[in-house]
């Protein structure tokens, strides 16, 4: 671990001092040199989880996929949504925008002595193991984006903006970055602050997200594979999130024309099995939402179509 972690650092050096740092003295952007840092670190984590995808995953989808493609540009637009997030274009966004904001506010409750809490030091000797320390990371934040799915399902106008990630009918590895770019700040606001509240490491949040992008990725694949009735039971699998992707089951309450929905989870099926949100049925259902094949509701082709129709549905004007 210690090895793959010095050479990433090497490449990532590499990398900035070769290509980002020029341009950012070139372009008078001198003093951005830490968040560019950071931001190659992004683009190299997204380019490697670009070739997982390509070498493992996608051989997958070939070998067995729940239907045949047949929209390819419906596909192509998520390839899009997925590059310019997991290329760090969105996470450079943000790094000008919410971490600021975050940093002069813990900084502001530091200076008037509220001390910085670090979730890792609850039990001296054990949860500050690397490994330990990283797998509470994992399951705190997991907790968290199943908290945020609930609500991005739950409340009627942060649902007008989700439902462009289930508008997609062809659902491949692609989909999962699928989002209203409003939608994806609202849900990078919240984890960013609960990031900095518990304190977690900047190294161990690149690997969180990095892993758990990875696992959606697979998730939302066209792959024929379940984990059986205990293997579901203990990880998020394609057969189980294709069913909250499924018409009229995965975000509409036992079919009715009422938000809800099942299998929130993100990696961990534990919270949908504790609060009742678990659906294990089998079979591999059709996707999209309902509005789409009995309302005739366009959810828009292109990338720029469909983040204008969020924000009509948003202002009630779709």
């Amino acid at each position: 671990m210690d090895r793959m972690s010095a050479l990433f650092a090497d490449v990532q050096l590499w990398l900035f001092e070769t290509v980002l740092q020029p341009v950012l003295f070139a372009t008078g952007l001198g003093s951005l040199l830490e968040e560019g840092y950071g931001a190659t670190g992004w683009l190299l984590v997204g380019l490697l989880q670009l070739v997982v995808m390509l070498l493992l995953i996608a051989p997958l989808e070939r070998w067995r996929p729940v239907e045949p493609v047949t929209d390819r540009a419906a596909v192509r637009v998520d390839v899009l949504y997925t590059l310019v997030h997991r290329l760090g274009l969105f996470r450079l966004a943000l790094f000008f925008s919410l971490d600021p904001l975050f940093d002069r506010l813990f900084g502001a409750l530091r200076v008037h002595g509220v001390p910085t809490f670090h979730l890792d030091d609850l039990w001296p000797g054990v949860t500050d193991l690397p490994l330990v320390s990283l797998l509470l990371y994992l399951v705190v934040f997991d907790l968290l984006n199943y908290g945020i799915h609930r609500a991005q399902h739950g409340l009627n106008w942060w649902w007008k903006l989700h439902a462009l990630h289930h508008s997609q009918r062809q659902m491949t590895m692609w989909t999962d970055n699928r989002n209203h770019l409003l939608d994806d700040v609202l849900s990078a606001t919240v984890v960013v602050f609960v990031a900095q509240a518990i304190g977690i490491a900047p190294g161990q949040f690149v690997v969180v997200v990095a892993f758990t992008q990875l696992c959606e990725s697979f998730q939302h694949a066209n792959v024929r594979i379940g984990f059986g009735w205990l293997g579901e039971r203990l990880w998020v699998s394609p057969r189980f999130h294709r069913q909250h992707h499924s018409i009229g089951a995965g975000h509409e309450s036992a079919g009715r024309h009422t938000l809800g929905g099942h299998n929130f989870g993100v990696l961990l099926p534990w919270w949908d099995m504790l609060w009742r949100t678990a659906d294990f049925a089998p079979g591999f259902g059709p996707t999209g939402v309902r509005d789409q094949v009995e309302g005739g509701v366009d959810y828009g082709r292109g990338f720029w179509v469909q983040q204008l129709r969020g924000f009509q549905r948003l202002r009630g004007r779709a």
